[in-house]
């Protein structure tokens, strides 16, 4: 993400996120660890709905399988 990217983001101009990341370095990191995070919680929650799809598909063949057997 560009200094652009990530003022918008955080809804800062450029020139205040500037002088952060020479005044408060900290702060900075913060904000990168809190992005950081909120990546991880989408990419676990996309993973976790393309789970359950693929739950929801078994549960449907093995029912598929179960009625062809019956017949």
């Amino acid at each position: 993400m560009t200094k652009s990217e990530l003022a918008k983001r955080i809804n800062v101009d450029i020139k205040t996120l500037s002088n952060w990341e020479n005044s408060k370095p900290e702060l900075i990191k913060l904000i990168n660890l809190g992005l950081s995070a909120e990546k991880h919680i989408i990419n676990t929650q996309t993973f976790l709905k393309e789970m359950e799809m693929l739950k929801d598909k078994t549960e449907i063949d093995k029912s598929l399988l179960k009625e062809i057997k019956q017949n």
